[in-house]
Order: structure tokens, then sequence, then C-alpha cells
């Protein structure tokens, strides 16, 4: 695909219009607006394209027409008729998004000149040159309705959607993104034509770049290929309608099998660029805070309910705030609902504190620092500050977090949290209704004409993320103490924001020693941050977040599974935090009665999911453990049971007994002084009991009788079908490469044979993928298979994938398949690698595999040497069909009816 460029003599240069921490916004003569935000501290590039379209600017009766139309936007145009598959082909994390204010197109990749082009030029050209076929809508409206299935499965979702539209009595808010059923259906490709070339114009988006690239030559390049799209002579005027303030409470019951109960209650607030949004967004998390905050302590804490959630929507106009909480069903269900309500607008009885207030920010704040320090995220994140007015608005909403006082929140909370602003699941007049401000969209230009952000921000240097150069910089050592060793991976590199990612993992014990103690060890290591004996569960969460840092534990087996992150100068005393909790957790009788009605309450929401249920079938059709083994699979009514028994004392028991020193591992990478972790470690562990010695828990391969399972869920308009199948191999195996290449072009990718057969041809599934999971350590792993699709379309889906994995099976693929499918697997395990995260996970698997990077290199070479005879005897090989296990999960019987 190519455009003709310009001579730059004979085009109008951009003019810089605003400049802030790094970011430089550009306007073109046609209205583009263009924001160049370079990043050289990594080897990625992002570029996301904003137009300012969404739910809000459709008509009666044409719901839905936004989001669809960027369905339609993957089908191409005459110079890229697929453009999804163009975006696998080069190895591009590629998406779009709707919004109820506005629709992005966004790709990251591993930073190249030629892509950015590329991917520039696919923007430009799909501005203006979108094919828009009937043929084209027809299949995608099946994959948006199947999409719009998915989400009628979900209740939470249903509920809040009923809300909103009944918050909601005139402004185009109150309508569902997705749209309605009927309005889907009944579209015509003439209407989204007639859509797209209102709104898709150059002075109604806005560019964004941002990683690694050259910034003069980047906007000489965006102004040759955009400057050729002329400025529309139609003018965009905003719709005059104006939601009138709510006069009374509104009520809103839905009635769903399936799942536990749960309440919530919204409020009208003001747009997202007004400065009372963001008082009621921190009030938000104030109020639903677990364990602090004054929903959980009245909901929670007296058994009214399992879990509290809160919420503002940021909106171009005035929008709303949720509240809700989680119940179980045998909880009293008016008695939460009133209790909620008293909460939320009974303030003078439950007021905020001040140190909710720092909570809350430095959390906030926190989670900013976060965004921004990932041009990635950043990239694709300035769309929502776009959609709210201007993207300046993403380091305005900053500073006003920094000048929050108490007196702003709670002023916000009386002035908006009242009964005649509510909707609810309850109808409550009022003689004397009280009303909420009448509100308008403020002045954006003159709110941000002396906006300058913050003057200390600076650039990051670039990183080479070859495997060669991973290796290079990667320090390796064990420290051997009295009480064990500590294999150690330190990667020391620049990272945006002085990032530090590290992971490790404590290893303990074998098989015989974890028998009857799976649903333990899990509850051991998510409740070693919940309390100590100085410290409440509350009090270890206001550390972690005044270090600016997360912490994180799991279980694996029999190892405990630990992931941290924070910035440089915090990293050494959230290290050191996390190992002080392992040893000081104190299990507190109220946190594990907590947890326990959590994941309780979980499971019994899973319990009607299709996708759970057929998950666990399967599961336990493949299943060759004994019971109490710790490998084996429980139902779920064996996990309830196992949960309930979970006692304070047993947990002290275990964390005493196996979270020892002995054989530990651990990654860091990022910017920080190994010497210094070093010293942490060693004077950290030293005096640590010792673990039982570690054995490595096997997962032997085994043979599976291959077996079909009907799962009826009764009144869920989404199916689920998973598939699996066992595979006899390690990851060392010569034949591994072309398997893995093999699964990547049956079903793992948007180009993927099974992708293009059943999303972009049939328009059946909203999502099919196929997956290949081999072990490292001994020959065994799993094929797997999984589609969503409407319970109607069971048996023709199915007979659908066995045709396509049947002619692979016998036709294989062709060499263009093959080549694309290298190039864009390589492109895509390089973007993995830029990121610390990855990096830190990876180099803790290796340590255990006394692996390098190299290995990655000698893989990727090996891919680079296939043909497609390597990948077509692969797969006849070790993929058998008759073999397969399969679980269909949906409402079949009352589709049928």
């Amino acid at each position: 695909m190519s455009l003709p460029i310009p001579a730059a003599g004979a085009l109008t240069q951009p003019v810089q219009i605003h400049s802030i921490e790094g970011i430089t916004e550009y306007k073109l003569d046609n209205g583009l607006r263009v924001l160049l935000a370079p990043d050289q501290s990594k080897p990625t590039t992002t570029v996301n394209m904003t137009y300012l379209v969404g739910s809000r600017h459709e008509q009666y009766g044409r719901t839905g027409m936004a989001h669809l139309l960027e369905h339609l936007m993957f089908r191409g145009t005459p110079n890229t008729p697929n453009a999804l598959a163009e975006f696998s082909k080069r190895g591009l994390q590629a998406n779009g998004s709707t919004s109820a204010d506005r629709t992005n197109y966004y790709a990251s990749f591993a930073s190249n000149p030629e892509t950015l082009k590329w991917y520039l030029t696919w923007q430009a050209d799909a501005m203006r040159n979108a094919s828009i076929q009937e043929e084209d809508l027809n299949a995608e409206r099946g994959i948006v309705l199947n999409e719009l299935e998915r989400g009628e499965n979900n209740p939470f979702r249903s509920l809040t959607e009923k809300m909103r539209s009944t918050a909601y009595q005139w402004h185009n808010y109150r309508n569902s993104t997705i749209g309605a059923r009927s309005d889907l259906e009944g579209m015509q490709a003439s209407e989204l034509r007639d859509f797209y070339d209102r709104y898709y114009q150059p002075d109604n988006a806005v560019l964004v770049v941002a990683g690694k690239f050259e910034p003069e030559q980047t906007l000489n390049l965006i102004n040759g290929l955009f400057s050729t799209i002329p400025k529309p002579e139609r003018t965009l005027t905003e719709a005059p309608t104006i939601e009138p303030q709510q006069d009374g409470e509104r009520q809103v019951i839905l009635e769903r099998s399936g799942g536990m109960p749960f309440i919530a209650a919204t409020y009208h607030i003001p747009a997202a660029s007004s400065e009372q949004y963001i008082m009621l967004d921190i009030a938000a998390s104030i109020l639903a805070d677990s364990p602090s905050g004054q929903l959980y302590k009245a909901l929670v804490e007296n058994s009214l309910a399992t879990g509290v959630f809160g919420f503002a929507m940021a909106h171009h106009h005035p929008g709303l705030i949720f509240f809700g909480a989680q119940l179980n069903d045998t909880m009293d269900i008016a008695k939460a609902q009133q209790t909620l309500h008293e909460v939320l607008e009974q303030s003078a009885r439950h007021p905020i504190t001040q140190e909710q207030l720092d909570r809350a920010k430095n959390n906030w704040l926190t989670q900013w620092d976060e965004l921004f320090s990932s041009t990635e995220q950043m990239g694709i994140g300035l769309s929502e500050a776009i959609a709210s007015g201007d993207w300046r608005l993403f380091f305005l909403e900053r500073d006003r977090v920094k000048n929050l006082t108490l007196e702003d929140v709670q002023q916000a909370i009386n002035t908006y949290l009242l009964a005649s602003n509510r909707t609810s699941g309850l109808y409550k007049p009022a003689d004397n209704p009280q009303r909420a401000p009448f509100e308008t969209t403020p002045d954006i230009a003159q709110l941000l004409k002396d906006y300058k952000g913050d003057p200390s921000f600076t650039q990051t240097d670039a990183f080479d993320a070859s495997p060669e150069n991973i290796d290079k910089l990667t320090q390796r050592d064990v420290i051997r103490l009295p009480n064990g060793t500590i294999s150690t991976a330190m990667l020391v590199k620049p990272t945006r924001g002085n990032r530090v990612q590290a992971d490790y993992k404590i290893q303990f014990a074998n098989a015989k020693a974890m028998e009857n103690m799976a649903s333990l060890s899990a509850a051991a290591a998510s409740l070693l941050d919940n309390g100590t004996a100085t410290m409440s569960r509350q009090q270890i969460q206001d550390r972690i977040d005044a270090l600016q840092g997360s912490i994180h534990y799991g279980i694996s087996g029999n190892r405990l599974m630990v992931s941290l992150s924070t910035h440089k100068k915090h990293f050494p005393e959230l290290l050191q935090l996390s190992l002080e909790l392992i040893q000081q957790a104190s299990y507190p009788l109220k946190e594990v009665d907590e947890y326990k009605e959590r994941v309780i309450t979980s499971i019994r929401n899973a319990m009607t999911e299709p996708g759970a249920l057929a998950n666990n079938i399967l599961s336990r059709h493949s299943n060759i453990w004994p019971k109490g083994d710790v490998r084996y699979v429980p139902t779920y009514e064996e996990l309830i049971e196992n949960i309930q028994a979970i006692k304070p004392e047993a947990l002290r028991e275990f964390q005493s007994n196996f979270f020892g020193a002995g054989d530990i591992d651990i990654a860091v990478v990022g910017d920080f002084d190994p010497l210094q972790i070093r010293q942490i470690l060693e004077n950290g562990l030293k005096d640590w009991k010792q673990a039982p010695r570690y054995e490595r828990i096997d997962t032997p391969y085994h043979a599976v009788k291959p077996e079909t399972f009907t799962i009826e869920t009764p009144d869920k308009s989404n199916a689920v079908y998973m598939a699996r199948l066992p595979i006899e191999m390690q990851n060392d195996d010569p034949d591994y490469p072309a398997l893995f290449m093999a699964n990547y072009l049956l079903g793992a990718t948007e180009t993927s044979r099974l992708w293009t057969r059943i999303r972009t041809q049939e328009g059946m599934s909203y999502s099919i993928r196929s997956s290949l999971n081999i072990s490292s350590f001994e020959p065994s792993g799993t094929w797997a298979l999984q589609a969503i699709y409407s319970p109607t379309e069971k048996e023709r889906l199915k007979s659908l994938i066995d045709e396509t994995i049947q002619k692979t099976l016998k036709d294989g693929f062709t060499e263009e398949e093959l080549a694309d499918g290298i190039r864009s697997a390589l492109n895509l395990r390089s973007l993995a690698r830029s990121q610390d995260s990855v990096l830190s996970s990876t180099w803790l698997k290796y340590l255990s595999l006394d692996r390098t990077f190299e290995w990655n290199r000698k893989f990727e070479e090996s891919l680079q040497k296939l043909t497609t005879a390597d990948v077509l005897q692969a797969m006849k090989t070790y993929l058998k069909p008759e073999n397969i296990s399969e679980a269909f999960a949906g409402d079949f019987l009352g589709k049928a009816d």
C-alpha cells in the first residue's frame, strides 16, 4: 500500500500549538491535530488516531453505528482490503475502541521507520477511503451481535446499562455504545457511509504518535500523508439536547437466572473537564475503598455484602457516578440497599477523613504516574482526555488532584449524592426534592489558555531490547547463605519514570507435603498483605501506596510467587517490605472471613457462566490425580467446601512451615543499584527459617480419552466452545518451532485460518483463538481452542471448525502465510522484550531452567528456517482431531424453543 507524498516544499508546514511535558501539539491546514510524544527509553512506537465521534452522535434508530463502523474500518480500503490481516503480518498490536464520545484506532509495534510509515499511510488511507461494503457489513453485523450477546450474559453489565438508560431521559448517553439489536439488524452500508463521511475527517481527528521515533521526520511524513485530504466544507455542530436536572428517584430491577445478587446506585455529576468531576472521582475511591471505605465498613463488615465498588464515568458532557455492592444469596438485599443509600446520601453521619483523602490522592497519582511512564498506555490513554475536551486535561486533572482539599470533596458529595439525583433498584418519591446544580460544559480554551504542565519533565535514554544486549547487560549470580541460596538476574536499564519491576519465587517442599493444601496455600499467599502483629490491612496498603508501588502475592503449586513495582527511590524499601510481610503475616480472623466470603461468592457466580463451566468440565476430564493432590481439579462444590474449611491457625502453620529460605529465585529489571538489592536480600533472608527441601511438582503427559460435553446455562445469550488436546512434547524438542508456527497460523492471530473463516468470512464469532502451551521442564503440553457464539449456531460453528482444521491438515499453509507468520511472530516477540514486566518474568523462569535470552535468539532463528513442509509435518504429527475433547456451554434448549 502506498499513497503519494507531495514534496515538502509544496506543503504548508504544520503550526505548533501547545507543548507540555514532552508532548507537542501541531495543527495542519485541514484541521488535523497532531500530538508528538517522543520517548527513546524503549524501542516501541504507538500510534493512536482519535475521531471525535461516539455513540452520543448517533441518531434515533441508528444506535451502535459508531461501534459498527469501527469494526468495518478493519475490513480495509481498496488499497488494504483486510487491515487486521496486514497488522498481524507486521507484528502490530493493533485494535480500536468506541465510547460515547470518541472512536480510536491504535497500534503498538517494535520501533521501525518503515512500519511507522506503513501504519501512518494506512491511517491516512482509512480516513477517507474505507470500503464500507454491504457484504462486509453483513459479516461484521453478526460479530457485533455476538459481542452484544456476550455482554448480555453479564448481569452487572446489563444492570448498569439499564440504570444509565433510566438515569438519562433525553441525552444519548442513555444508549449503550454497542447499540440496540433491532438497529444493528436494520443498519445499511449507505447509512454508515454517510456517518463516516460526516465524522471521519481531518478537522474532527487527533493523531498521537508516542514512543521511539524521529519527531521532525515523522511530522513531515504526517504532513505529507494527511495534508492531501481537504478540509471538509460541512460544519459540525453539537446537538442541542441538554439533559435536565433529575427530579426524583428512579428505579431499575433486573431479573435473570444464575449468579449472585448485587445492588447499585448512580448519580448525575459534572463533565470530566469540570473541576467538580475529579472531586467526585476521588470521592468514589474513598467511599468504596476496601477495607477503609464507608461502604466497605457499613456493608462488608456487617455481613450485608461480600464486596463494594465505586467509579465515576468521565464524559465530555455531564456524566454519572456509580456505587454498588456484591451480595451472596443469604444476605438481606433490602437492608443492604437501604444501607448503601444512607452511607452515600447522609454524609454528615459518614464523613470522610483527611487520612482517607490522602490515601486516595496518593493512589490516584501513583496510577497516573504509571500510565504516564508507559508511552504505549499514555499514547492510547490520551484519547480519553481528548474526548473530554482537550488532551491537556490529562495533566490538568493531575494538578487538580494534588490541590484537592477535604472540604472540596465533602462539598461535592453533599451537592451531588442526593436521593432526588439517584437511579437505583428502589423507587422512593419525595415531597420536597432537592436538586443537583444545573451543569454545562466548561470553556476548555479559557480553562487551559495559560496552562504549561510540569516543567521538571525529562526524556529517557534508548534501550536495545535484542536478546544479545539483554544477556550482555544482565548480571546473574547466586547468593549463598547458611540457610540456602538465592539465584539472581539483575538487568539495569533506563526506564520512563525510573520504574523498577521485580519478580521472585520462594520454592518449598514437594507434592506429598502439599496434599489437601491447594486452597489453603492460595489463601496463605493472597492474605500475606492483610495484616501483621503491628500493621492492619489498611496500614499495609497505606505503606505500599506511600511507596508509590504495588505488591502481588500468589501461589503456583509449591512456589510462592511475588511481583512488585515502584520508583527507583522506593524500590529497596518496597522489596524489604515484601519480605517482611511474608514472615510477619498474622492472618486476622476478620480478614480471613472476608476473603472466604469474596472467593465463595466468586465461585458461585462462576457456576452459572458458560466459560467457567466449560473450562472446569474439561479440566476435570483430563485430571488423573487423586482428590487431595495439589494437581487435582475439584468441582465447584468441593472448592467451596475447601474454602469454608480455612482457619487462621492453619494459615499461620502453613506460612511457618513452608514460606522460608532455601531455594529462592529473583529477577529485577529497571533503574536500580544491584549491590544495594543484594544487601537487602542477604540481610532480609539470612535469619529466615529454612523451608522443606524443594522438589518441582511434575505434570507428566498422559493420554486423555476424547469426549464431547454439552452444558446447559439457562438465560445466557452467549455460548462458549472449548477444545483441548494433550501434546507429548517439551519446548526444547526440535519439532517445537514448527508446531508453534502451526498453531500461530491456524488460530493464534487475526490472519489465522480459524479467525479468517469463522470471524472474517462468516461473521459468526466475536473471538476465536487457539493456543499452545508446551512445558519447558518435561514432555507435556496442551493445544486448546476457544470461541464464543450464539447458541443457535452451535452445530454450524463445529462444522466450520472441523472443516478448517481438516483442510489445513490436508493442504498445509502457503509460502506467503508462513512468511507473514514468521515476520509477525518475530515482531511481536521483539515488542514483548521491550516490556520490563516480560523481561522480569522471563528471567525468573530462566533461572529455574538455567537458560538465557540466547535461547530466545536460537528459537527465533529456528522459526526463520522453517519451511511449509516442516509446519505441515508437525501439525500432522501432533494435532490429531480424533483425540480432541470439547465442551459446548450455552442456553441451547432456550434458544431452540
